[in-house]
């Protein structure tokens, strides 16, 4: 019997094929015997009672400066698949969200990673308030009285949009700006505030978290004079090691992760203090650690599923 991995991921075009984990989550797949079905969340519908997606058949070849080959389109009902990906790039906007309600629909007849239902339900950055114990001081509010007291406790202070995503629209203060402070509230309403820590500009540490286990772990180190420790904004990435602090809260946040149903998942720490990111739409980082480590964790990916 033919098995199917159906993948929802961003556009192909733009995909950097060296540094992306989906491809790399799919090539092993095709390894294994799987035909793959790729298909961006605008052509997923729900016709009659099916969940159906207009699907690109592809087969991957990192060998060609293309790195796939487009074997087919097809009109696929998505509950014939072994196995389907949500592993477009956020940000968590409507579409996002009603793509997880449509694949929901087929969650009990088909393997979905992550689950659609704990993919809307685990926010990134929210979902981390569960673990403030391991966190630096944090806000999060609208209310501009509670956030000029906590920038008078902390002074320098990083804010986040709780739906961004990349390093997008993440800026540190160095004292209260109540008017770009103001800016920022009209456009995302809630805001994340958090206790800057220098450390960063050493590099951040990306845990890998598969099946509620620690997988694996790279540091990312910001570009000079940056504090953004995504690659996607120039970060590079290196080996590194776990202290037994982040052991322990990687484990804490492993186990959680897995009882609300998400097998795959990146997990954030600068200077052993989670910083309230927790990747579960579309974690990222496994092709530049297999670079790195020789070890290539889409292999444990699959073996567990």
């Amino acid at each position: 019997m033919t098995k199917i991995l159906a993948i929802q991921g961003s556009n192909l075009k733009k995909i950097n094929v060296k540094t992306d984990t989906t491809i790399l989550l799919a090539a092993e797949a095709q390894k294994r015997g799987y035909k793959i079905y790729y298909f961006e969340p605008e052509n997923l519908s729900f016709l009659n009672g099916k969940v159906i997606a207009l699907c690109k058949n592809i087969k991957i070849d990192y060998s060609k400066k293309k790195f796939y080959s487009l074997l087919k389109t097809i009109h696929f009902n998505l509950e014939k698949s072994k196995v389907i990906l949500i592993r477009n790039d956020p940000p968590f906007d409507n579409r996002y969200l009603y793509t997880t309600f449509l694949l929901n629909h087929i969650s009990k007849k088909v393997k979905i990673i992550n689950h659609p239902f704990a993919v809307r339900n685990v926010s990134e950055k929210l979902f981390s308030i569960n673990f403030i114990k391991y966190m630096p001081p944090t806000l999060i509010s609208e209310n501009l009285k509670e956030i000029k007291s906590f920038f008078k406790r902390h002074k320098a202070v990083v804010v986040k949009p709780i739906n961004g995503f990349s390093g997008n629209n993440v800026i540190l203060f160095k004292s209260f700006k109540a008017s770009k402070i103001k800016k920022l509230l009209k456009s995302h309403n809630h805001l994340f505030f958090q206790k800057f820590l220098p450390g960063v500009s050493k590099g951040d540490k990306r845990v890998f978290i598969i099946k509620g286990k620690i997988a694996g772990v790279i540091s990312r180190v910001p570009k000079k004079g940056s504090i953004l420790s995504n690659m996607s904004k120039g970060a590079k990435a290196k080996l590194t090691k776990l202290t037994s602090k982040e052991i322990k809260a990687s484990k804490v946040i492993g186990k959680l992760l897995l009882k609300n149903n998400i097998y795959f998942a990146g997990v954030d720490f600068v200077q052993e203090k989670l910083i309230g990111d927790i990747n579960v739409t579309s974690p990222t980082g496994l092709a530049a650690y297999k670079d790195l480590s020789g070890i290539n964790l889409a292999k444990l990916f699959w073996n567990n599923i």
